[in-house]
């Protein structure tokens, strides 16, 4: 039986000439802003006016984004541990908003006749802005048996990925100087999403919430931590406390050991590498933060992957047809 799983990213900008139509595929997107008329006309201005201002962050980290690079680098590991079980199984990149768009993961899987298709987001929490878009995206393209496609919706308590943030956690206090371990602030950091989502039903918050509640426990609360989310856009309500707001409200209560969790990414990019690591560290400096450590992702993270693999091999057990 061939199985063909396929990697959810969002992608991202693999030059500084793709920046602007990367966003032009964003904001095209339906699932994000719902428009009733106008999407392209929209897509296409919004793009235009702010890609000078992304690539000045682009620019910071090297010039293009490393989610790409990232994200082929799990889907190899992923791979090559998938077929320590199953000798017929492909694993695939779809990615939302740049190359490999979902159209040609959907060709490739489509010309290898697979009995099984596989969705897994690589995105542990479940918002429609998302999986819920990639999955969209996807079943636009898909042609061939619904019937055969499973999707992974959410995993934010599985268990090797939480395991593998408290590894980087561990790594990442080994940097502090030693006298002020025991004191530092886990300050976890989400991509943040508009309150009127949550309202709707959107179930991303809640999950980032279990995420990190099972990291805490693992780790027997070893440390003070605190929740906050960054990335706002546009000037509607969007979930609070901002990631800027929570590093000033520690510093003025003497909190100045920080230690930074970019908790909804499972790679760098952008976000984790400009905006956390040098926009708001500017903020940390201006308010007198001693020690401002940014966690790295989790990336190629040998326990993430495992994690993932896990996840994999039970979806394939609940099908009668695949057991071995």
């Amino acid at each position: 039986m061939k199985i063909a799983v396929v990697l959810f990213n969002l992608g991202g900008p693999d030059s500084l000439e793709a920046i602007e139509p990367f966003l032009f595929n964003l904001f095209s997107d339906r699932d994000i802003f719902k428009l009733p008329f106008g999407q392209k006309t929209f897509a296409k201005f919004i793009s235009s006016r702010r890609a000078p201002k992304v690539a000045g962050e682009y620019k910071l980290i090297g010039g293009k984004s490393p989610i790409n690079m990232w994200t082929e680098e799990q889907r190899q590991i992923l791979q090559k541990l998938l077929r320590f079980y199953h000798k017929e199984i492909d694993v695939y990149t779809a990615m939302r908003y740049w190359k490999p768009l979902t159209q040609e993961a959907v060709d490739k899987v489509e010309d290898g006749d697979y009995d099984k298709i596989i969705l897994l987001p690589l995105y542990p929490h479940y918002s429609i802005t998302t999986t819920g878009s990639s999955y969209n995206e996807w079943m636009r393209h898909y042609s061939g048996d619904k019937k055969i496609i499973s999707l992974i919706n959410n995993y934010p308590t599985q268990h090797k990925y939480a395991a593998a943030i408290n590894q980087r956690i561990d790594e990442t206090l080994e940097k502090f100087p030693s006298e002020v371990r025991e004191n530092v602030q886990l300050v976890f950091s989400a991509h943040g999403t508009p309150v009127s989502l949550v309202k709707k039903g959107d179930p991303y918050s809640k999950h980032i919430k279990e995420t990190v509640a099972a990291v805490m426990k693992a780790r027997k609360n070893s440390h003070a931590h605190h929740l906050c989310y960054q990335s706002k856009v546009g000037p509607m309500k969007w979930l609070e406390p901002a990631t800027d707001a929570m590093i000033r409200n520690l510093s003025a209560k003497g909190k100045k050991n920080l230690l930074i969790i970019p908790i909804s990414f499972v790679s760098d990019h952008v976000e984790t590498l400009f905006e956390l690591d040098i926009e708001y560290r500017h903020v940390a400096d201006e308010c007198g933060i001693q020690n401002y450590i940014v966690m790295r992702g989790l990336n190629d993270s040998t326990l993430f992957l495992e994690g993932l693999t896990e996840l994999v091999n039970e979806e394939i057990k609940k099908d009668s047809r695949l057991a071995e």
